[in-house]
């Protein structure tokens, strides 16, 4: 009778050892030895080929049918190796994802333009397997490469597909125009559109889970001259509840921030362009300041996410559900705290106003280039300027930069002589070594992965509040908010710069409405 010995540590089975794949070593003309479908029902990807060998990166090594289906293919002999199964499939999608879309009988067929097609053979289309997958396909891999937006563009000879990756446009490959009708009719149907009106934008929405992962599309369509365009918001629920430590302020800034969501009653703004993070900014200050012992009530368009134990209206303006009609009501709840989606017009700011001087807290946006430009704006808007001055708090600008790929970040001298012109490098006053990001497979050499904000926070006090009273202009009270101690956005980039965050090509590309308006402001 024999006993089991039990393993030791060594002699434990331990799974095989993952090869790197680099993508800028991958041969073109490798990767078409295996045909898209066999690649993309197996989630092979072929790395190379030495004396008849192919090297085949898989997921399952063991998949032995996989290597008798390459190698009855390929008619070579095959060596197995295995990869990391999100670097394969997300590889496999990208190299192949062309073949696959435009891999459709009936490549002859002339487009014809889509007031000619007829509804029924577009509901028909855009359920056939191919169109569905071509889809799927736009859709996971640009939740896989972080996209924020997905654009699908007809032209007169093309249809293209562009994802928005940390603030920048990149094209993909594209499916075949044929295919241009189906695909944009799916989209519709999914988002809950009429298919049949071609003519008027429309509005819809999807709810997807993509790699365990909840997703929701934000679907825009508008009629161009060759077709509808089709944009597409992606909203990862995942991503944007973020704690206030994780926004980008530094210590000084989260301190200020703290302390205005902190105050019983007022307005606090933040301000910037359409995807510069605002939303984020807000939705971290109500984590930040809500317990049960307050009631919060938000109004959005749209309601982007939702936040546990906060109610959340949607504006609706087809049934008059507007902000100011909704935000109306809203004080007639009780609220202690109420974030108004944007001020957008006269009404919604006179409302606001009023609930922060009857003790409620206002949160919102506004679209201006920076923190004092959202005094002016208010009193543009008929608000009384001691209204302004009575009831706001404080305003935040911010702008989003793009950070600098850990995987190939590397020091590089800084070059005092060729930013001279910077007049507030202050925070590079004394540096000597800066950072970029040479390029590699991580980031797809574009030397950046991923984002952070750069902030100026506008506080008052008293000369700022006499400035408001006597209708002074943007320049004047952020000289006078300079001078107090506000950091402006320019500022904290380069400060971001010098701690190896990001570039100082980056903060110039996004800070150059802010050195436009000083140019004129000096010139005045």
């Amino acid at each position: 009778m024999s006993s089991a010995i039990p393993a030791t540590p060594e002699q434990a089975p331990v799974g095989p050892e993952l090869v790197p794949i680099l993508e800028s070593r991958l041969d073109p003309a490798v990767i078409d030895l295996i045909p898209p479908e066999l690649a993309y029902r197996h989630h092979v990807l072929p790395l190379s080929v030495d004396g008849g060998r192919l090297t085949l990166a898989m997921i399952d090594v063991l998949d032995l049918e996989a290597v008798d289906d390459v190698r009855l293919v390929t008619g070579m002999d095959v060596e197995p190796v295995a990869g990391d199964e999100r670097e394969i499939r997300r590889l496999v999608e990208s190299y192949y994802m062309k073949a696959i879309m435009n891999g459709v009988a009936g490549g002859d067929v002339e487009v014809i333009a889509d007031v000619d097609d007829e509804i029924g053979d577009l509901q028909r289309m855009a359920r056939e397997a191919l169109v569905v997958k071509a889809v799927n396909l736009i859709i996971r891999q640009a939740v896989q490469e972080r996209a924020s937006d997905i654009h699908i563009e007809p032209f007169e000879r093309e249809l293209k597909v562009r994802y928005r990756i940390d603030g920048i446009l990149q094209e993909i490959a594209p499916p075949a125009k044929r295919l241009q009708a189906a695909i944009i009719s799916r989209v519709k149907i999914m988002a809950n559109m009429d298919i049949a009106e071609r003519r008027l934008p429309q509005d819809g929405r999807i709810g997807l889970r993509v790699a365990g992962r909840d997703i929701d599309l934000r679907v825009s369509t508008v009629p161009t001259l060759f077709g509808e365009s089709v944009v597409m918001r992606i909203l990862d629920k995942s991503n944007v509840l973020r704690g206030l430590a994780e926004l980008g302020m530094d210590g000084h800034d989260l301190v200020i921030f703290e302390s205005l969501i902190a105050l019983p009653h007022g307005i606090i703004l933040v301000t910037g362009p359409t995807g510069s993070g605002k939303t984020t900014t807000l939705y971290a200050a109500l984590r930040a300041t809500f317990t049960s012992a307050k009631k919060v009530i938000t109004i959005e368009d749209p309601v982007e996410y939702q936040l546990n134990g906060v109610n959340q209206i949607e504006a609706n303006e087809r049934i008059g559900l507007t902000f100011a009609s909704g935000l109306r009501h809203i004080v007639r709840q009780d609220p202690d705290i109420i974030l108004v989606g944007e001020i957008r017009d006269t009404e919604t700011a006179d409302i606001a106003i009023h609930s922060a001087l009857t003790g409620h807290t206002v949160f919102s946006t506004l679209h201006t280039n920076d923190a004092p430009g959202a005094v002016t704006r208010l009193v543009d808007m008929d608000v009384e300027p001691f209204l302004v001055s009575s009831t706001l708090r404080g305003a935040i600008a911010q702008r989003l930069v793009r950070v600098i790929c850990r995987a190939c970040k590397e020091p590089i001298a800084f070059d005092a002589a060729a930013y001279r012109n910077l007049a507030d490098a202050g925070p590079l006053a004394n540096v000597t070594t800066v950072y970029r990001g040479r390029g590699c497979d991580r980031c797809k050499f574009t030397g950046y992965i991923g984002r952070t904000a750069i902030f100026e926070i506008l506080t008052l006090n008293e000369r700022i509040e006499r400035l408001i009273l006597r209708r002074a202009s943007t320049g004047e009270i952020r000289e006078e908010a300079l001078a107090a101690g506000m950091r402006s956005l320019r500022q904290d980039g380069l400060a971001k710069v010098a701690a190896g965050t990001t570039t100082i090509e980056e903060v110039l590309r996004v800070t150059q409405e802010e050195m436009v308006d000083e140019v004129e402001h000096r010139r005045a």
